[in-house]
Formats: C-alpha cells, structure tokens, sequence
C-alpha cells in the first residue's frame, strides 16, 4: 500500500456537503484520514467566495497515474467542469504527495509544485503529519508550515 495525501477545496455551493462527498467517493480508493475542515480567502480570485479546505491521507494500492485518473473522475461526479482548471470551482482534489516519490510530467506533478507555499494545505497536512518530510525540499511540514502566513486559515 502506498500513502498519498491529498489537497480537497471547494468555494461554490454546499462546500462542507461536497468536500464530506468526496472523502466518501476516495473511500472507496483505500483507507481515509482527514483534517478538520478550514476556511480561508480564495487565492488570487478577488471578491470570489471563500473556500474550505482540507487534507486527506489516503492508503491505497492505485499507482499515482490511476489515482490522479480517479480523482479526476470524483470531481467531475461531483460538478467540477474538467476544462476549468482553476478559479471557483465545486470541488478540488489535488494529490500534493504519493510516498516519498517525485513525478514530474504533464498533467502530473508530484509533490505538488506549490505545496510548500500554499497555508490553506499545510495547515490541515500538518493535522494529519506534521514531520512528514518533502522530498525534494527535505523539510517537514512544520518547518514550510512556519515560513508562510497562516493567518487567513481558520478551523472552519
């Protein structure tokens, strides 16, 4: 079994329904922790709703191809249109790590190229493993966690 941890948002519609929906459909991938829910301000998306985010650890045998695939799947079943990538969206699901590989090719990019800057995921990732190591930064993610401003993440 392989340990990924995944990024979950959502700024439209039910957020907490549509997050607690997505952690049932990965569920269904492998065995499932996750963070309490936090909200924050959306990311360079000014005056659009605020999302709530979290993380995920999932245990699963998938190869991160199958799992990026699956998760792809679990956001379009629950209203994400696969062509907006970014901006408000029902539902986001990002693998921002899968063991301790590295991947780097398009449309897969493990750890997640902006991991180590974005509050919003590592205040949740630190929940679930706060002395997991980045393995290309090689700093846990307490240490990233330390050297952004976290002050807009709040325990929703």
């Amino acid at each position: 079994m392989s340990e990924a941890f995944l990024g979950l948002g959502s700024n439209l519609g039910d957020r907490a329904d549509r997050l607690e929906r997505a952690v049932a459909a990965l569920g269904l991938l492998g065995d499932v922790a996750r963070s309490r829910w936090y909200e924050n301000p959306a990311v360079g998306l000014p005056g659009a709703p605020a999302f709530l985010n979290g993380v995920v650890r999932l245990l699963t045998a998938l190869a991160p191809d199958e799992l990026l695939r699956q998760t792809r799947d679990i956001e379009r079943g629950l209203g994400r249109d696969p062509l907006r990538r970014s901006g408000s969206r029902t539902i986001d699901i990002d693998i921002l790590l899968y063991d301790r590989q590295v991947i780097s090719r398009p449309g897969l990019e493990i750890p997640h190229p902006r991991l180590h800057q974005r509050a919003f995921v590592l205040v949740p990732l630190a929940e679930l493993a706060p002395n997991l190591t980045h393995p290309v930064l090689g700093r846990t993610v307490v240490q990233m966690l330390a050297d952004v401003d976290s002050a807009g993440v709040k325990a929703a």
